[in-house]
């Protein structure tokens, strides 16, 4: 079994494994001609329960031929230009390349005698990335698992510098709009059920700044403590863009932390075209950006930033036998200082061999071509009688509804949008997300795909409107 460890005897095994391994993703990823297959959970669900684990095949070919009935032939390819749903992005190469690298040489990111040369990479790309947000020479971060984990270390920081021993009175104020980690990272925290304040939004989904001022006042009026206000740079419904500037000099009225959660909008970090719809996001406390959605960065790559180094440190615990403190005082860089997590991927990687290949500006490129479509893709909805469109893109996202020309009862229609989208993804055709705005069923845009075009937009509204068509044609025929 030796002969299956990765060192220097094994060498030429590993490039002999893992070139088969890629060149069968790249025929598929070649070949590929719907976003999904269709395959039913039931279907999918006996092929893989059949397969004894305690058996193994004992050969590369064999294994691979073996996955790609069970996971490549029915996977959920986003690189396809009809993949519209959820925010996940088409990844680009020197990426790929970098999680090849980082896999092998298996590096851990939480010590110094673990990473050496990784640590310096990611403390560059945080000093890279601090700067392009604004947030000043003391600036820090490290990077995390994802939007979530990045929320909730933010939250722990603001409760931790709220300095308040009484959690109960503590008030953390998000837009209704915002996203679900903050009531879990609030939990999670130990705070009341009451912890976290949503405040409405306006039309464009964006949330009310006089509505902010007065749960602020309401707050300090009852004895309770401001401890955060979470605003949101591209929310997960919308792509909406919290006011930052108004919300920044709320905070500093009330002395709230300001935590902004641009997972999905910091791709305008890298945007020459769009960069101003985040001015603001410099005056914020901490900062969370994804790199995995707007950067097009594999799975996992994301990042917590902060104004304040010294802020990182109601993170850190000193274990004697990885970072004890004597560490601190040589000067040795620990990452795991700053973090949740201990072994940490050396995820960072990718994002650098990606600016060392393209640079900044070329993300920001792919990023305004898919703002650039969203836009296109809401005058397309805008114009067509048979859609209703919420909201003007700030990003890439659009929320529509169908809307039958015969058909008046609100839960009929919202019946003919949910059948249209499960319908949808049951062809494979395309895949497309839904969501509620005001108690009624959405259909949902995320467009994330350079490749993706204004025709395949037009398709897809056909192929949903001739879902929801098929759909109440049935429905009436049973009524009568």
């Amino acid at each position: 079994m030796r002969s299956h460890l990765l060192n220097g005897l094994t060498a030429e095994h590993y490039r002999r494994s893992v070139t088969e391994g890629v060149e069968r993703v790249a025929a598929k990823l070649a070949a590929t001609e719907r976003p999904f297959t269709g395959v039913a959970v039931d279907e999918l669900s006996p092929r893989v329960d059949a397969i004894d684990l305690d058996r193994p095949l004992g050969d590369t070919a064999a294994v691979l031929d073996e996955l790609e009935d069970v996971y490549l032939k029915d996977a959920v390819y986003f690189h396809h230009p009809r993949y519209l749903a959820h925010l996940n992005c088409p990844v680009v190469i020197p990426a790929v390349l970098g999680e090849a690298v980082l896999s092998a040489v298996n590096s851990s990111l939480d010590t110094w005698d673990q990473s050496a040369g990784g640590t310096l990479i990611e403390r560059k790309l945080i000093d890279w990335t601090t700067a392009r947000i604004g947030l000043g020479p003391a600036a820090d971060g490290v990077f995390t698992s994802g939007g979530s984990q990045s929320n909730l270390q933010a939250l722990l920081l603001a409760r931790e510098e709220a300095k308040s021993e009484d959690l109960g009175k503590l008030r953390i104020f998000a837009s209704e709009a915002g996203h679900f980690s903050v009531q879990k990272s609030a939990k999670l925290l130990g705070l009341g059920p009451d912890a976290v304040v949503t405040v409405p939004v306006d039309r464009d989904k964006r949330i009310q700044t006089v509505a902010l001022a007065r749960e602020l006042e309401r707050c300090q009026a009852e004895g309770l403590v401001p401890m955060a206000v979470v605003a949101t740079a591209g929310t997960t419904d919308f792509g909406s863009i919290d006011p930052l500037p108004g919300i920044a000099e709320l905070c500093d009225r009330h002395g709230a932390w300001m935590h902004v959660d641009a997972a999905y909008g910091c791709g305008l970090l890298a945007s020459r075209k769009y960069r101003h719809r985040i001015d603001g996001i410099e005056r914020a406390d901490s900062v969370t950006v994804d790199y995995h959605k707007s950067f097009f960065q594999p799975v996992s790559s994301s990042a917590l930033l902060v104004r304040d180094a010294a802020t990182l440190r109601h993170a850190t615990y000193h274990a004697e036998y990885l970072n004890p403190r004597r560490a601190v005082r040589e000067r040795i860089p620990n990452q795991v200082d700053k973090s949740l997590q201990t072994t940490r991927r050396f995820d960072a990687l990718k994002l650098w061999l990606t600016l060392r290949v393209m640079g900044a500006d070329g993300i920001g490129e792919l990023f305004d071509e898919v703002c650039d479509l969203a836009v296109q893709g809401w005058h397309l909805l805008a114009a067509d009688p048979r859609y209703d469109v919420v909201v003007e893109p700030s990003l890439s996202t659009l929320v529509f509804r169908y809307i039958p020309a015969a058909v008046t009862d609100p839960a009929e229609i919202d019946r003919a949008n949910l059948h249209a989208r499960k319908a949808l993804f049951a062809s494979g055709d395309a895949v497309v997300a839904g969501t509620k705005v005001g108690g009624r069923h959405y259909l949902k845009f995320t467009l994330l795909n350079p490749e993706t075009t204004p025709s395949d937009i037009a398709a897809v509204l056909d192929l949903i409107a001739g879902h929801a068509e098929q759909y109440l044609g049935e429905s009436l025929d049973r009524a009568s």
